[in-house]
């Protein structure tokens, strides 16, 4: 396509494709040609020649530098075939060299490997998009075995021809590299971190009836940020037995270098052994600056004590549950019963505007939903079953006042799982005030003159009364750390619930909180002699061996920190309430405040950070346990951990990149069992 010539003519034309931009059109007596102005070639440039060889010069063009070329690849990608199919592309031939886009962007090599870049300031680079690739893959969960897809290859190949799609088994060695690099991102994070760190313990599952344990850390951070991270993803096999799961999470703890900084293991199940909890604090007691008695190290999550009372519910009111769902589906069986139904409706004067829906039995509130719809049309299904002789899962009066009963009870617990899942920031001092009003509902309907209902009160209240004696004190102490209710509110509550002996177990709470404070302001002393625990930033000591009063610099500071501490929690508690506000943010708060009260911030922080709870976001209503897919359940543990831990560092560094202002408790996406 090259020619050679001196004379050089204007363009006489207008020329509308971008590439002449970049070339200057040239006539001759026998014909035209183009002359590239950023090296001076020539190449053909008449009008039968077209301007596919003019962009594939541009794009080799060693001269050209510094220019967006999006537009000549877009204008060259909408020329090609819409129909070309995939029998037109051959993976396994090598392309050919002289094929290859070359380079034409300036490459910083000190660049990060995993920082977006732009087609301005860098070249193409393959182990870059690799890099890319892998934290895609991890990012989004997507399966290792696309980059075998030939849906995938081909877009690839389209995308960039000059990137080599790397084989299943490469991709792997990449993202574990990933892991890595994070992982000791991570290490060292929580290394420098001044505060404890609480660790939620989660049981998974597959599919294949595999066993899986989570641990994750939730921590409040220098900021008074709360944070979260999936430390571990241990597969679980058959010689891990219960009695085992205290070596495993220690294994871990101790990987991490964390057991002592230790605060407080939340369990999403009541059931867990407690020798599982007391084998673990025999291991770190000699480095927790805790109270003897141990109460906030042990905690159960709230939703999955609720969680299992509602099923108690549901699994009593089963039989009236199944007639319901069979009313509606005779109801909405035909047009003809649906129009006869809505008749009767208008007769009994029924004017619900909600429509008859049957529930998702493996999501609780919708069976919740579906009662309640259910009983605004009572009365239209007891006259159904007066005029259709055809309907035969008509409920008596007394299953009807069962189903008002207890979908009053669901109505609570939907309520509280909403507040739950639905607060951005759960700090463990919104949860003592929902849990009391869980017991005091549970007194009460233990009162209920139906048999049926207060023997299945009581059965409910037995299960809540566990977890309430094994958590009450950490929930208290929460609320006590929120500057609108201190001890006020525990004082609200425990005269409701405990009447007479309220006062005993207001003395509880009280004396349990100054325990703890004791053992901040002792561990604050420490940390200013230099003799703190593991993991304390020291103050740098004096060298001066010859001041002769350094003995009495020591007693006034002990003397005096002392008489500080004593008073920090003092004055927390006797300065007034803060007013309530919807916009308050308890963590903003203790930020600001961290100068007036040096020691108790340090524990408002471990406390707050408390996982009272682990409900999950995406499905907190869901009947099932933690499933894992059938993708992740296949891989190796190795690199099934590796994924999991990584994806979950991942997306909160992403949504730092995307809104620098968001909240950092970024949430895993879970799986739901059916």
């Amino acid at each position: 396509m090259e020619v050679s010539t001196d004379i050089v003519t204007k363009k006489s034309k207008r020329l509308t494709s971008v590439v002449w931009n970049h070339f200057e059109r040239v006539r001759k007596a026998d014909g035209c040609y183009a002359v590239c102005v950023h090296c001076n070639k020539k190449l053909s440039g008449s009008s039968n020649s077209g301007t596919t060889h003019l962009r594939n010069h541009l794009m080799r063009c060693l001269k050209r530098s510094n220019f967006d070329v999006s537009q000549l690849v877009s204008a060259k990608r909408r020329k090609k075939d819409s129909n070309e199919t995939l029998t037109n592309i051959s993976y396994d031939e090598a392309p050919r060299k002289d094929e290859y886009i070359k380079p034409i962007m300036k490459y910083e090599p000190d660049q990060r490997k995993d920082e977006v870049i732009s087609l301005a300031n860098s070249r193409f680079d393959q182990e870059r998009s690799q890099l890319d690739l892998a934290r895609m893959i991890i990012l989004h969960g997507y399966p290792l075995a696309m980059v075998e897809h030939v849906g995938f290859k081909v877009f690839v190949k389209n995308l960039q021809p000059m990137f080599e799609v790397v084989p299943n088994a490469v991709i792997e060695i990449t993202c574990m590299e990933i892991y890595g690099k994070e992982k000791r991102r991570v290490y060292d994070l929580l290394s420098k971190l001044h505060g404890r760190i609480n660790l939620a313990v989660e049981m998974w599952s597959s599919t294949e009836n595999a066993e899986y344990l989570c641990l994750i850390a939730h921590y409040i951070d220098e900021d008074w940020r709360l944070q979260k991270k999936i430390l571990n993803f241990v597969t679980l096999d058959s010689s891990h037995t219960e009695d085992m799961l205290s070596e495993v999470i220690m294994r871990c703890l101790i990987e991490w270098d964390i057991d002592c900084k230790l605060f407080a293991l939340t369990f999403d199940d009541c059931s867990i052994d407690d020798d599982i909890v007391h084998k673990i604090k025999e291991r770190i007691s000699q480095n927790r600056p805790h109270s003897s008695n141990g109460q906030l190290f042990d905690v159960c999550s709230a939703a999955h004590v609720l969680k299992s009372i509602v099923q108690d519910a549901l699994e009593a009111l089963h039989d009236v549950t199944e007639k319901i769902r069979g009313s509606i589906r005779y109801v909405k069986s035909s047009q003809l019963t649906q129009g006869k139904f809505n008749e009767i409706a208008q007769q009994v004067d029924i004017n619900s505007q909600k429509g008859l829906v049957l529930d998702c039995p493996t999501r609780w509130n919708s069976t919740y939903f579906m009662l309640e719809t259910a009983l605004e049309y009572r009365n239209a299904f007891s006259a159904l079953q007066d005029l259709d002789s055809e309907y035969s899962s008509a409920l008596t009066e007394t299953e009807w006042d069962w189903a008002s009963s207890i979908t009053g009870y669901l109505q609570l617990f939907v309520e509280i799982t909403n507040v739950f899942s639905g607060n951005k920031c759960p700090t463990a001092n919104v949860y003592f005030p929902e849990i009391c009003d869980v017991h005091i509902q549970l007194i009460n309907w233990c009162k209920s003159p139906d048999e049926f209902l207060s023997s299945l009160a009581l059965k409910m209240k037995s299960k809540f009364e566990k977890y309430w004696s094994k958590c009450s004190l950490a929930l208290a102490m929460a609320a006590i750390l929120d500057p609108r209710f201190k001890m006020k509110l525990v004082e609200y509550y425990y005269f409701q619930i405990y009447g007479s002996t309220a006062l005993e177990r207001i003395k509880e709470v009280s004396d349990g909180i100054k325990e703890l404070f004791n053992a901040y302001a002792i561990c604050s002393t420490m940390v200013d002699q230099g003799s703190a625990l593991p993991g304390s930033s020291l103050p740098s000591a004096s060298n001066d061996s010859r001041d002769k009063l350094k003995g009495f610099d020591k007693f006034l500071h002990e003397t005096s920190q002392s008489q500080n501490a004593a008073s920090d929690l003092d004055k927390y508690l006797e300065e007034p309430i803060f007013p309530r506000n919807c916009e308050f943010n308890i963590l903003n708060w203790w930020k600001v405040h961290t100068p007036r009260y040096p020691i108790l911030s340090m524990m408002a922080r471990d406390v707050l950070g408390t996982p009272m709870s682990t409900v999950v976001p995406e499905s907190p209503f869901s009947t099932g346990g933690r499933l894992l897919d059938s993708c992740q359940s296949s891989l190796n543990p190795d690199t099934r951990q590796a994924l999991i831990c990584a994806r979950d560092w991942l997306r909160i560094e992403s949504t730092d990149e995307l809104n620098p202002s968001s909240n950092h408790y970024s949430l895993p996406l879970y799986i739901e069992a059916n």
